[in-house]
Formats: C-alpha cells, sequence, structure tokens
C-alpha cells in the first residue's frame, strides 16, 4: 500500500491472476446495502380527494432502490447494470410517460401507495430465478418516492414485514 494523500501516476497496472488473486477479490462477507435513483415523467389524479391532485396532472418523480446482500467472489452485491435492468424490464414501462391510474394496479395514485407498489416489484425481481442466484442474499432494503424535489413517501423492509 502507498501512502496516502500523494499523487503520482501508476507505475504498473495491477494485473489479475499476478499481482492479486481470485481470492482476494472479496474483501469480506458482510450484508452490504446498495442505491440506485432513476426518473421518470408520469400522470395521474387522485380520486376521493378535494385538493389540487384531484385533477390530471403529471410529476418527474425520482426513486431510490436500496438493495442489501452479500457479496459474491469479485466482491459485487449486485452490479449496478442489473439493477438498471430490472428497472428497465420490470418496473419503468408501468410508469414512464404513462396515466399510472391506468396502468398500475387500481388504487389511488399517491405516492404512499406507488412506494408499496415498487417495493414489491423489486423484490419480487430480486427473488426471480434470473436474479436469485446471482445476488447472495438480495433483498429490498428500502424504496423512496420523490413526487417532488422535496416530498416523498418510503418503505422500509421492517415496515412491509410487520404487516
Amino acid at each position: 500500500m502507498r501512502e496516502p494523500g500523494t499523487f503520482r501516476i501508476v507505475d504498473k497496472l495491477q494485473k489479475f491472476g499476478e499481482d492479486i488473486q481470485a481470492e482476494q477479490l472479496r474483501y469480506h462477507g458482510k450484508r452490504v446495502m446498495v442505491s440506485k435513483e432513476f426518473t421518470f415523467d408520469a400522470a395521474h389524479h387522485l380520486h376521493g380527494y378535494e385538493g389540487k391532485c384531484k385533477n390530471l396532472h403529471g410529476h418527474t418523480y425520482k426513486v431510490v432502490f436500496g438493495v442489501s446482500g452479500y457479496p459474491g467472489a469479485t466482491g459485487l452485491v449486485l452490479d449496478f447494470a442489473d439493477l438498471k435492468s430490472i428497472w428497465k424490464e420490470r418496473i419503468e414501462i408501468y410508469l414512464d410517460h404513462q396515466y399510472l391510474n391506468e396502468t398500475l394496479p387500481p388504487m389511488n395514485t399517491t405516492a404512499e401507495n406507488m412506494v408499496v407498489w415498487l417495493f414489491d416489484q423489486m423484490d419480487a425481481a430480486l427473488s426471480s430465478s434470473e436474479y436469485r442466484g446471482s445476488v447472495q442474499g438480495g433483498r429490498t432494503e428500502f424504496v423512496r418516492l420523490y413526487e417532488t424535489p422535496t416530498s416523498y413517501a418510503e418503505a422500509r423492509r421492517e415496515w412491509m414485514l410487520d404487516e
């Protein structure tokens, strides 16, 4: 190891199998959480609500997923590209540039209802045969759905299991 805080150009690029061995790639076996955020634009309106949101309107939503698991042989819990694939293939298609009252299950499309739906979708994907083998102990820890830059709803694993 070199002294921290010093700048230098790398003399020799580390080579797998020479300078570092396969058994050294995973530093620990502790549960770790990785997070990724996505945005989508969608329209909706609320039923049984006497406020501005009873009218059709839209938002640029932001959703943050926290997924935990145990690092595999290469030290990764879950490749960020896999999280993006789950988002693109299993979740975003129901949300982005959609009328949420049509594409989501029958519900009032509040942030509180939608965040639980998002949690369920990610958890189902992680326990599917496609990902179960590649994510050791993989599970959704939290989902945070921003309806505006300063307002969000959150679902946490412990709350989902309490019910």
